[in-house]
């Protein structure tokens, strides 16, 4: 059939069945994206004569004779359109991977006259962003058009204005001043304010390419060509793999006879076919740090989803053949799937047999890890307290819903090294576990990330490389894994966690006592399980200054799907109920509780006792903005925003909840930088950190352009790659400012000095007569070029930095609410966040991380929930997991506290993580506020509200004396 691309005319035949997302991929069309298969999510949204269509649900043969539109064709010209110039003047995306299906459909609005503010929520139902809480892309929308495309080398390009209210509220614009950012970036001899250096919205380098389709993802191997170096050479084969049905079972045969018989197919994989290594699909610096209680693929499944077999074939339609002609004899055995029952005698023992190696707690009480700490004397304090509030709160199972799933294509290079493109925040990582489980030398693999599609946790993980690589190894040849949306429902989630908090107070307010006990689902395998129980145990207890604490908490192995690694590793389920616990107690007693906060956290000075009611030895309050972040979100919440509830049948309340978080994760987080001046005048920096929307390869470019002198454009940085970067731990617990951006901004300090001296050298004056300038050195009416410097051999500098010692940061958010009791339905009126971000190296850039944040903690408090049937995941679709869409997300105003981090680069601390945390409690006592009855559980659903408004008016409507 014939038919236009982007006004290029394509001749080619469809598959039967064929979706037009896949035909258009294949012809080498990489704008539209897989995201759902299911016409949920918009990442694959085309034009088709004009209108809007979800490829992956549009049939491949009506494209005939038709005109398809993709991302890349929005523009005639080699400009872009005035809405990708829109969308780069308001950094209206982060990933990147929802921003092409974004634009095709607000091209296809902007045509027809309908793109108008109060039609975009209806308008934008069909498009999803995880990443940036709609705000910007509603700005971009919106706002006027910019006068020139945005790009990432022009200073100011991107809008920002105030990160909080509206510039025209004076009090708002004078609260989201940072002026320890401008100090911080004067004093670094950098470009400050409007040079593109520290301290201003520099656009992503990658923007220009985003906004068109551009951007390589993993799975875009048709946009960097077979020569690169960076996609594989010749045909790929698809890897598929069939899955238990059963949540427990020990796999009696498997017969692979009539599988290796289908045309196409070229290996099966089984138990027997895989290297006898236990691992952890978690990835961490110190690999001890995770059980060992996983193999490639494992005999008895745990889970139901739990690979059983892989296929690998010619095509994808191949190897799922090969998956169903695969016949599997299962001795189906005895599944716990609750996880205090997990504790009991007599319960199902999951992973009997494991010894000490394996590195899990208590094997035969299915604990993967614990911890118990005491600091004075708990009962003591609670009998001198004036009111003791008792309380369990329970979190659901929360799904990642990265846009991009998990995928990995790796294949042979010329030398027979092994080579994986995939979709990781630790590519070091898993290089080096591969080498492990493969008992390869580490130079013969080599593991690259391109653009990553999200991750939030999820991607900290090994789920697809493992596969791929022994099937490279097996055929021979590339072989290419990606899992579908219902793959990811059935692969990890967020921790369950159940919370049970004691907390007393005398009458002033003052804590007395301070328990938890926390019992963390850690489902069928263990993978990060330790390390979200320690950390989820830790700030969140840490933040109260009490002479009294007990901690108590372990991590339970269950027959459901394994949790994983999510945004705050277990703060914001532990925070949920020690939160709504005290603003409990502060109602007993009677303070307000913004006061209540301000008379019991943490100061300057004090020890940090969480978890282990110990301090830890590298963690100490560095910089102090808790104070401020307070005052701003209770200034902010008195000041109102003119939002009234929707009719005098609602219920207004208020509430907040502080959060504190280490900028570093513990036990090691280590980075390397390397930076080379070129001889055209720019710089190369290299670093192992990943780009996945974080933001760090444009604060990265930021922070070598203040030191060197040049605008970002003039840094080119090359990442996330071991062929090309020192070591990185990878890009997880906010570290790609804290870690690597201290070692890219000490590797750009020291390779100033050496140009200086390279260029005193050459003029016989003293190096600090000689100021660094774009393209080389001037001292006085002498220009040196970049060229001439370098003729004396190569200028680079390179730092590694440790992770340590470490600080921590602050987030306060509140809320003003509007519940309706006869329907259980929640407004947010009013959202607000106050940040103590240190010096904020890209303001725009920043408040976007704060906003996707509580994007994404509005869903986890009002609607998100990975259902599940006796282990079964039900939920395996976005349209019956409800992640929030345009109209769900309301304005959150954004300030930041001014403080200076001397722990971070040029003052800074990380703000990734931390804008999740506080969100779910602070919501959760903004209902309790209006209705008057307190939420236990997540999500808060309007029937859940309902029922518990009910239980108000049926105490309210109970007469006082007997009817007669």
């Amino acid at each position: 059939m014939r038919f236009h691309v982007d006004g290029t005319p394509v001749e080619v035949a469809a598959r039967p069945g064929q979706c037009l997302r896949t035909l258009l991929r294949e012809q080498g069309h990489t704008a539209p994206k897989k995201g759902c298969d299911a016409g949920d999510c918009g990442a694959c949204t085309v034009l088709v004569d004009g209108g809007a269509v979800h490829s992956c649900v549009y049939p491949a043969h009506r494209a005939e004779g038709r005109e398809i539109t993709t991302a890349a064709g929005l523009s005639e010209t080699e400009q872009p359109s005035e809405l990708q110039r829109r969308f780069l003047g308001n950094a209206a995306f982060q990933c990147g991977f929802c921003t092409a299906g974004m634009l095709v459909t607000a091209t296809e609005l902007a045509a027809a006259g309908t793109l108008d503010p109060e039609g975009l929520p209806e308008a934008l139902k069909g498009n999803l962003c995880r990443c940036t809480g709609y705000r910007s892309i509603a700005d971009a929308l919106t706002s006027p058009p910019p006068e020139s495309a945005a790009c990432e080398s022009t200073p100011g390009a991107v809008r920002g204005g105030c990160a909080g209210r509206p510039a025209a509220d004076p009090d708002a614009r004078a609260e989201c001043t940072n002026e320890s950012s401008t100090d911080a970036s004067s004093a670094a001899g950098g470009l400050g304010r409007g040079g593109g250096g520290v301290g201003d919205g520099v656009g992503a380098p990658a923007g220009p390419r985003i906004v068109r389709g551009a951007e390589p993802f993993t799975m875009d191997i048709a946009a960097e060509g077979s020569g690169s170096g960076r996609a594989p050479v010749g045909e790929v084969l698809h890897l598929e793999v069939l899955r238990s049905p059963h949540a427990h079972a020990r796999i009696v045969r498997i017969g692979t006879a009539a599988a290796e018989a289908v045309p196409g197919v070229r290996a099966v994989l089984t138990y027997a076919d895989v290297p006898a290594v236990a691992y952890s699909t978690a990835r961490h610096q110190i690999r001890e740090d995770d059980p060992d209680d996983t193999v490639m693929l494992d005999r008895t499944v745990r889970f139901a989803g739990q690979r059983v077999a892989a296929v690998v074939a010619d095509s994808l339609r191949a190897a799922r053949a090969g998956c169903r002609a695969l016949t599997v004899e299962y001795e189906v055995l005895p599944a716990v799937f609750e996880a205090p029952a997990a504790l009991a005698e007599g319960a199902p023992v999951l992973h009997a047999g494991k010894g000490p190696e394996s590195r899990i707690a208590d094997v035969r009480r299915n604990i993967v890890a614990e911890v118990h700490g005491r600091a004075g004397d708990v009962a003591a304090g609670l009998s001198a307290a004036a009111e003791v509030v008792q309380g369990v709160w329970e979190t659901q199972r929360v799904q990642h819903v990265h846009l991009e799933t998990h995928a990995s294509i790796g294949w042979l290079d010329a030398d027979g090294r092994l080579v994986l493109r995939t979709s990781t925040q630790v590519p070091f990582l898993v290089r080096d576990e591969l080498a492990r489980i493969l008992g390869l030398d580490r130079d013969a693999v080599r593991v690259f990330a391109a653009r990553v599609g999200g991750g939030f946790g999820a991607k900290q993980e090994m789920f697809t490389e493992d596969l791929v690589a022994l099937a490279v190894l097996r055929t021979g040849q590339p072989v290419q894994y990606e899992l579908t949306r219902t793959d990811e429902f059935h692969t990890t989630c967020r921790h369950p966690m159940r919370v049970e908090v004691t907390a007393g107070a005398d009458g002033d307010g003052l804590l007395t006592a301070l328990a938890v006990d926390v019992i963390a689902d850690a489902g069928a395998y263990g993978n990060h399980s330790a390390g979200v129980l320690f950390h989820g145990l830790s700030e969140s207890v840490a933040l109260y200054a009490c002479a009294n604490k007990r901690v108590d908490g372990r991590a339970v192995y269950t027959n459901n799907v394994p949790s994983g690694a999510f945004r705050g590793y277990g703060l914001g389920q532990v925070m949920f109920g020690v939160e709504c616990a005290l603003d409990e107690l502060a109602r007993r007693i009677g303070l307000d509780p913004f006061e209540f906060r301000r008379r019991n956290v943490v100061r300057l000075g004090d020890p940090l006792i969480g978890g282990h009611c110990e301090p830890e030895p590298d963690l100490e309050i560095v910089s102090y903005g808790l104070d401020q972040c307070l005052d701003l979100a209770q200034r902010a919440l008195r000041r109102g925003n003119g939002v009234p509830a929707p009719g005098p049948d609602w219920l207004v309340g208020e509430g907040m909840a502080p959060a504190m978080i280490a900028t570093v994760p513990p036990r090691g987080h280590h980075s390397t930088a390397h930076v080379a001046l070129l001889p055209d005048g720019g710089y190369e920096l290299r670093v192992g950190t990943a780009e996945f929307g974080n933001g760090t390869t444009t604060v990265h470019a930021q922070l070598a352009a203040t030191v060197l002198g040049v605008a970002p454009a003039h840094v080119r940085v090359r990442q996330s790659d071991t062929d090309v970067a020192g070591h990185d731990t990878g890009a997880f617990g906010s570290t790609g400012i804290t870690v690597a951006g201290r070692a890219t901004h000490a590797a750009c300090e020291l390779l100033r000095e050496r140009i200086l001296a390279r260029a005193s050298a050459l003029t016989g004056l003293p190096a600090e007569s000689h100021v660094l300038e774009p393209g080389g050195v001037r001292v006085r009416d002498l220009f040196l070029p970049a060229a001439e410097l370098l003729a004396d051999g190569p200028l680079e500098g390179a730092a590694t930095h440790g992770g340590t010692p470490r600080s921590v940061s602050f987030n306060v958010h509140a809320f003003r609410v509007a519940v309706h009791p006869g329907t259980g339905q929640v407004r947010i009126l009013q959202s607000v966040q106050a940040a103590d971000a240190g010096t904020v190296l890209n303001p725009v850039q920043c408040r976007g991380q704060v906003e996707g944040g509580v994007a994404q903690a509005i869903g986890t408090a009002l609607y998100e929930q990975v259902r599940t049937a006796r282990g079964v995941v039900t939920t395996e679709t976005l349209r019956h997991y409800h992640i929030p869409q345009f109209g769900d997300v309301p304005y959150t105003e954004v300030y930041f506290a001014e403080t200076s981090d001397p722990l971070g680069p040029l003052g800074a601390k990380p703000m990734s993580e931390s804008p999740y945390n506080p969100v779910a409690p602070a919501l959760a006592n903004a209902v309790r506020d209006a209705i008057g009855e307190r939420p236990h559980r997540l999500p808060m659903t309007a029937d859940r509200v309902w029922e518990l408004a009910g239980r108000v008016r049926a105490v309210t409507e109970t007469p006082s004396h007997p009817v007669l």
